[in-house]
C-alpha cells in the first residue's frame, strides 16, 4: 500500500519545496515583507490556498527564499532582505472581539508561533532555532532552557491588570526592544492572523492595528473574502496601509492544477504516475481549487494502490468518480451534502440545479461564483419544484451549512459558501 500523504495532503503546505504555482503572488508577497511598513492582506474563497500562502509569507520573513528560487524569482531577492520574527495564530469563531484576539495572542505558548514565547522574561535564555526538518534558512526564536540570566520581567514585559490592549502593547515593545534590536538583530515583528474572517465581532481591529503598526510591528491578515471590508470589519483605517500588501487568491490555472499533479508524481518518486488525459480531467473538475485537486488525487492513489497499481489511468479516475456518486468518498463532504439537503427530493434536485448549470445559462457569473434565483425557477418547473421557496431556507439556514450566502448586492443573489462543496455537488449523484 502507499500512503497518499507522500504526494498530496488536504492540510496547510508549509514546506516550500511543496508549494507549486501562484508565481504572480508570491512576487507580491515578497515585495510586501521588504516594504518597510505596511498591512498584509491575504484573502479569497475557501480552498484556494490562501493558508498555505500565508505560510511562504513567513517562511520569507524569515529569510527562506526557497520559494522564490522554485518560482524563478531569484532575481527579486533582495540583496539584504528585511528579516522578522514571526507570530502565526489561527483564529477561530470562539474568538469574539478583539479584546479575545489580543487574549488568545498573549497567552499563546505555541513553541514555533506563539507570540508569549518571545517576550523577554526573568530567567529565560533565548536560542536560534530550525523551523523543521524541511526548512534550512528559516530561523526563529524558541525558549529551551530556564536560568538565572536575563533582567527582571516587570521592566520587559509588564502585565496590567483587567487591561489586556496594554498588556499586548508592552508585549511587543518589550519584544522589539530587547529581541529585535538587540539580541536577534532583525527588522521588526511580523504577526500572521490566519482564518481572520472567523472573528464574530471585528470592530476595532483594524483601528487597533492601524495604531500598532510601524516599521518594526507589522501584521498579515488572512481570511475568506472579495476584499478587504469583507474580513476587516473597520476596514477604512487599514485600506491606506495596504498599496503593496494586498493579496488576492483567485482560483488557479490549468497549468497550475496540472503541476500539482506533477508535484505529487515526483514525490512518489516514480512509485504512482497520471496519465495525461486524467491530469486533465481532475483539472477541469477541480475548477482551479488546489484543495479539490489534492482531495480528487489522494483518492486515486487510495484506488490505484488498493489494486496494486502504479498508473493512475481513466479506469482509476473513472471508479473515484463513481465512489463520490454514490457518496462513499470524502465523507465529511458528504456529511454536509446529506445536512443541506435533509428528507427533501425537491431540495436535493435543487442544490444541483444550482451546482450544474453551465455558464452560458446564466445562473452562475463564475468570476464571483454568484447564484441568481430567478434564472433558476424555470428549471425547477421543468423539474416539478413546486415550491422553491419552501424548499430554499434550508440552504441559507445557517444550522444546516449554510450552502448559500447572500451577496449583499441585491434580493435574489446568493453565492455558495464554500466552493469546493459545489464542486463535489457537480460529481454527486442524485
Amino acid at each position: 500500500m502507499i500512503d497518499p500523504e507522500i504526494g498530496f495532503t488536504s492540510d496547510v503546505i508549509r514546506d516550500p519545496k511543496r508549494f507549486v504555482g501562484r508565481q504572480d503572488l508570491i512576487e507580491k508577497c515578497i515585495r510586501s515583507i521588504n516594504s518597510k511598513t505596511g498591512l498584509i492582506a491575504v484573502y479569497g474563497k475557501r480552498g484556494v490556498g490562501k493558508s498555505s500562502l500565508l505560510r511562504q509569507i513567513q517562511q520569507i520573513a524569515l529569510g527562506d527564499y526557497t520559494i522564490a528560487k522554485y518560482s524563478g524569482l531569484r532575481n527579486l531577492i533582495p540583496k539584504k532582505p528585511r528579516r522578522y520574527l514571526t507570530v502565526y495564530y489561527q483564529c477561530d469563531s470562539i474568538i469574539k472581539s478583539a479584546e479575545d484576539l489580543l487574549s488568545r495572542l498573549c497567552n499563546d505558548q505555541n513553541d514555533e508561533d506563539g507570540l508569549l514565547r518571545l517576550v523577554p522574561d526573568d530567567g529565560k535564555e533565548l536560542v536560534e532555532f530550525n523551523r523543521g526538518k524541511e526548512v534550512e534558512l528559516g530561523t526563529d526564536l524558541k525558549v529551551i532552557k530556564w536560568g538565572t540570566k536575563g533582567v527582571e520581567s516587570s521592566k520587559y514585559a509588564r502585565v496590567v491588570e483587567g487591561n489586556i490592549t496594554q498588556t499586548f502593547r508592552n508585549y511587543l515593545d518589550a519584544i522589539v526592544t530587547h529581541q529585535v534590536k538587540k539580541k536577534m538583530n532583525r527588522d521588526g515583528l511580523l504577526i500572521l492572523l490566519d482564518e481572520f474572517d472567523t472573528i464574530a465581532d471585528k470592530s476595532n481591529i483594524g483601528s487597533l492595528i492601524k495604531s500598532l503598526s510601524s516599521e518594526t510591528i507589522r501584521f498579515g491578515i488572512c481570511g475568506i473574502g472579495r476584499d478587504i471590508s469583507d474580513i476587516v470589519e473597520d476596514h477604512n483605517s487599514v485600506e491606506r496601509m495596504l498599496e503593496q500588501g494586498s493579496v488576492i487568491v483567485n482560483p488557479m490555472s490549468s497549468s497550475e492544477s496540472h503541476a500539482i499533479l506533477n508535484k505529487a508524481e515526483e514525490l512518489f518518486k516514480g512509485d504512482i504516475k497520471f496519465d495525461l488525459d486524467v491530469k486533465d480531467k481532475i483539472a477541469l473538475y477541480s475548477d482551479g481549487y488546489p484543495y479539490f485537486v489534492q482531495l480528487l488525487g489522494k483518492e486515486c492513489v487510495v484506488c490505484a494502490s488498493a489494486q496494486n497499481k502504479s498508473i493512475i489511468d481513466m479506469t482509476i479516475l473513472d471508479q473515484v468518480f463513481d465512489r463520490i456518486r454514490k457518496g462513499d468518498a470524502f465523507p465529511t463532504l458528504e456529511s454536509a451534502y446529506q445536512r443541506a439537503i435533509g428528507e427533501s427530493a425537491d431540495r436535493q434536485t435543487l442544490l444541483h440545479l444550482l451546482a450544474d448549470h453551465e455558464e452560458e445559462k446564466s445562473i452562475f457569473a463564475e468570476d464571483v461564483g454568484r447564484v441568481f434565483l430567478k434564472n433558476v425557477r424555470e428549471d425547477a418547473d421543468d423539474f416539478d419544484i413546486k415550491h422553491l421557496d419552501q424548499v430554499l431556507p434550508r440552504l441559507v439556514d445557517k444550522k444546516f451549512g449554510p450552502v448559500l450566502v447572500k451577496t449583499g448586492e441585491r434580493q435574489g443573489i446568493y453565492e455558495f459558501s464554500n466552493p469546493i462543496f459545489r464542486l463535489y455537488c457537480r460529481l454527486r449523484n442524485f
